[in-house]
């Protein structure tokens, strides 16, 4: 990675979203991973970490810093402009860590899905036995007259 690693530590999980959310519409940067901390200021503490070009990553840490105190507290913040190649050993780890979450909510939608196809089978079951008793009702009627 030649471009530029923006850190931001937020306490709590609002003000880091908000945080983020000022990062992503300040500049072109890319969530690379995200860390709960504990411990932080006796907090519960959201460590974000962004990539992208050097300008566009100290402009979103900027405006993240910024949103993030307006709600909450920025512990720290740091951008570190064309990391060090052992560094990208570290970004690729915080990576897995949100791929890591794309599966569990992948699984939740494909198990959703599940659901809902069990759920639609259930009520053609029910609507077809409903049409089968009127039908019934329907012959019986007409062998009576």
């Amino acid at each position: 990675m030649r471009m530029a690693v923006g850190l931001i530590e937020a306490l709590g999980l609002t003000t880091a979203v908000t945080a983020l959310d000022a990062a992503s519409k300040a500049a072109d940067v890319t969530l690379v991973g995200i860390e709960k901390i504990i411990g932080v200021g006796t907090l519960v503490g959201v460590n974000i970490q962004i990539a992208g070009e050097v300008a566009a990553v100290r402009a979103a840490v900027d405006a993240g810093v910024e949103a993030g105190n307006r709600v909450g507290t920025v512990v720290s913040s740091h951008v570190i402009p064309r990391p060090h190649e052992e560094v990208d050993k570290l970004i690729k780890k915080f990576s897995q860590n949100l791929k890591g979450n794309d599966n569990i909510e992948n699984n939740d939608i494909k198990e959703d899905k599940k659901v809902d196809k069990k759920e639609e089978k259930e009520d053609k079951n029910v609507k077809e036995k409903s049409e089968t008793k009127s039908k019934t009702k329907s012959k019986n009627s007409d062998k009576e007259e």
